[in-house]
């Protein structure tokens, strides 16, 4: 195994792939709405309250990412 290559023997780099951003933040958004509804529900125990917290944070962070990504276009 090399760690070096000569740059005559590279290979050229793999074109970005094009992905939906937007649609796998919104499944990551459902994903967490329905972990937050869940856990208000009492169908999931809680055993602190970190997993609430968590589930927010999630929401939060999937929200950022959502305006983030559309600011970009």
């Amino acid at each position: 195994m090399r760690f070096f290559v000569k740059d005559s023997e590279r290979k050229p780099d793999p074109q970005p792939v094009k992905v939906n951003a937007r649609l796998a933040i919104g499944f990551g958004l459902i994903a967490w709405v329905v972990a937050l509804v869940l856990l208000f529900a009492g169908l999931i125990p809680t055993t602190s309250a970190l997993e609430p917290a968590t589930a927010i944070v999630g929401l939060a962070l999937g929200l950022f990412g959502w305006f983030w990504v559309g600011r970009r276009r």
